[in-house]
């Protein structure tokens, strides 16, 4: 029986970490992961690497070593036809097509970052979705302190403003990174002053961290206040030019850096898709079955799954994801050896946001928890729930590290080193009396 598992986030990778136990007593199964990148990115984390808090390959694991018995695709995942239970995918750097075949198909894809048409917020806003999106904007701060500090600079304001919209966890836990990174830089750049930063949260609701209720929200606002903050809420971003950003109250912002955190959309894949869907995401039952279509399963961000409890779908959090994909696991499982299939019902134990200077909010069982006890808790859950011993290890290193020492200015650029040809020309630089200079004593 073959198994493809598209999508290599939570939901995806989950599943196929059940699966892989199934794979060691059952040799009849053939379990394949598709996946864009070759690694599973702890997103939770995310902030702290754009922070300089983590270093970047610490919050990775490489799906290879996760998965020793269910086999790897690295590509993307062009078209499925659930007519011919087959799934066409592009690899390697020409791109080369590869058509995959399935009895059960686990549709994971996630989400990708919606910017609702808004004139030049596509063009100039950067993202927080993925690890690139990190590194990238670290370096734009950095770039943005190194291009301020000269003398020479004599507008030194739009580079120093940085806005981040999105009053989500996301965004939250950003702007705060944001925030005490480049106010803890400012120590090394002489010409450069608190005065001259200017750091900016646009919310469209009336308190910042909805989820959390009210009195949280409210006590963040507070504490990101004191940090000089700015955050406007019951605002939107109207649109990005040259001169900056622009906001629904017709305030224009002078920045030259966006964060956009504030919304997300279906994978582009799901509107190719025959099956029934909700708001552009797959309509699956308690089962995570793609009703009309047997062996399709649907799981995570692109899937609609009914809760129980609230006759509402779940919502698209990590704590949800990974245990639908275990869950599906096991109905797969269940499908094909005729046993009996799992309901899913989950209950969200609680909800957790860092918003710098070892201050957190956290809503646990019921239970508000702020201040640097849920930061403790911040860490201390995420930290136990990160795959593998090895980068457990490595993670609190870099958090003890933090204490001790400031934060990297390094800015991870991935250009090549410069290099000059000459044509030949007389003797040869390294030849000498005859002999010839080995290049590494020159």
């Amino acid at each position: 029986m073959r198994i493809v598992i598209l999508g290599g986030g939570f939901g995806g990778v989950y599943a196929a970490l059940e699966l892989e136990k199934a794979l060691a007593r059952d040799g009849s199964l053939e379990v394949t992961l598709v996946a864009r990148e070759n690694f599973f990115l702890f997103t939770p984390m995310l902030h702290e690497v754009a922070a300089s808090d983590l270093d970047m390959t610490h919050i990775v694991n490489p799906i290879r070593k996760l998965l020793r018995r269910v086999k790897f695709v690295q590509g993307e995942v062009e078209s499925v036809d659930v007519g011919r239970r087959r799934v066409l995918v592009a690899h390697g750097g020409e791109h080369h097509d590869h058509e995959l075949e399935y009895d059960h198909l686990v549709i994971a894809l996630g989400a990708v970052t919606n910017f609702y048409d808004l004139p030049g917020v596509e063009e100039h806003a950067f993202t927080m979705k993925s690890l690139g999106d990190a590194i990238a904007l670290r370096n734009r701060l950095i770039e943005c302190l190194e291009e301020a500090d000269p003398e020479c600079c004599l507008v030194k304001q739009p580079l120093l403003t940085f806005v981040v919209a999105g009053g989500g966890f996301a965004g939250v836990e950003t702007v705060a990174g944001v925030n005490d990174f480049v106010r803890e830089a400012l120590e090394f750049y002489p010409n450069l002053d608190a005065a001259d930063v200017r750091v900016v949260l646009v919310h469209d609701g009336p308190v910042i961290l909805p989820e959390l209720g009210e009195r949280l929200g409210v006590y963040a606002q507070t504490k990101l206040t004191g940090r000089k903050v700015e955050i406007r809420v019951n605002t939107k971003i109207a649109g990005v030019s040259d001169a900056g950003v622009r906001l629904s109250d017709g305030t224009v912002i002078p920045a030259k850096t966006l964060v956009w955190t504030a919304g997300t959309a279906s994978h582009p894949l799901l509107a190719t898709l025959p099956c029934q869907k909700e708001r552009g995401r797959v309509a699956a039952n308690e089962y995570m079955e793609v009703q009309g279509w047997p062996g399709v399963w649907a799981l995570g961000d692109c899937a609609v799954i009914p809760d129980p409890h609230t006759g509402q779908p779940y919502p698209p959090t990590a704590q949800h994801a990974l245990r639908q994909g275990r869950v599906v696991a096991r109905n797969i499982l269940a499908a094909i050896r005729g046993g009996q299939k799992t309901r899913f019902v989950f209950k969200t134990i609680g909800l957790l946001a860092s918003i710098g200077n070892r201050t957190g909010v956290a809503q646990i069982m019921g239970i508000n928890f702020s201040g640097f006890a849920a930061w403790w808790l911040w860490r201390t859950i995420y930290l136990s729930k990160l795959p593998r011993f090895e980068k457990k290890v490595r993670v609190a290193l870099d958090w003890f590290l933090d204490i001790l020492f400031s934060k990297d200015l390094v800015q991870f650029r991935t250009l090549r080193a410069p290099t000059i040809s000459h044509a030949e020309s007389g003797t040869p630089p390294a030849q000498r009396g005859g002999e010839v200079t080995p290049a590494t004593t020159r």
